[in-house]
């Protein structure tokens, strides 16, 4: 289990029945998830925006409707541009905050649910739920990247993370890396914990994951080097969210 503190990092065993839960809800396996589809895009700024934003007190692309959630004590926003609706294919961007103005860190080309987006997410129905959402815990099958031990996000380091290997083996290392997205689970434990507040209907266990060059059952995948910086960056003194969806509805 996890250890107390500011970084608690263990090797934790999980049930079988909360490891099925939280890997189908997230991974889903092989089947449905299409080809290559957007591996080769650039990991350039943010889609949907073109030139230095107009104002750099605001976070480019998105628009007062999702701004307003952002809470004010965040200084890391991880923003996922989603291509469009029933698009699969995203950019995710890491912002800093110093003073009142945002700053683009880095950038890195991701994957979404594979049906895309959706402001109303259900259990099973393949897109990414529209949203800010506070990041809060993360883990993996491997060690902890951040070199810097009570830093960073807490990790809860496991084997239970580990994708089936009845998965083709371009997703056996999806889970070697994931941060927890704050929706629909209880904040403080492993991203593997099934537990739903908002009733099992609603769906959940929805990661940052390690990128399998397709979409997702409603995760949002990225490369190995963004897990890895990410990690090693993230900060909880910072209060990092994501926000995250279609350019059309962050724009809003």
């Amino acid at each position: 289990m996890r250890s107390g503190g500011a970084r608690r990092t263990a090797v934790a065993v999980a049930a079988l029945g909360s490891l099925l839960t939280a890997l189908s809800a997230c991974g889903g396996g092989p089947s449905g998830h299409g080809t290559q589809a957007g591996a080769s895009r650039p990991a350039g700024g943010a889609a949907g925006t073109s030139g230095a934003p107009a104002d750099t007190t605001r976070i480019p692309g998105v628009g007062d409707r999702l701004r307003q959630r952002i809470p004010a004590a965040s200084r890391q926003v991880v923003a996922v541009y989603g291509e469009d609706r029933d698009s699969a294919e995203s950019t995710v961007v890491l912002y800093t905050k110093q003073g009142s103005v945002w700053h683009r860190t880095r950038g890195w080309a991701a994957h979404n649910g594979r049906k895309g987006w959706t402001t109303d997410h259900h259990e099973d129905d393949k897109r990414s739920p529209v949203g800010v959402f506070t990041l809060s815990d993360a883990g993996g099958v491997l060690p902890d990247p951040d070199p810097a031990p009570g830093a960073g996000l807490p990790y809860t380091r496991s084997s239970a993370f580990a994708a089936p290997r009845s998965w083709g083996t371009s997703y056996w290392h999806d889970f070697d890396y994931v941060i927890a997205i704050d929706y629909n689970r209880v904040k403080g434990t492993s991203p593997n914990d099934p537990t739903r507040p908002e009733g099992a209907s609603k769906g959940g266990s929805i990661w940052l994951h390690m990128d399998h060059g397709s979409g997702t059952s409603a995760c949002v995948s990225l490369p190995k080097a963004g897990m890895e910086y990410l990690l090693r960056t993230l900060d909880p003194d910072r209060h990092p969210v994501v926000v995250m969806g279609d350019r059309a509805d962050l724009g809003a």
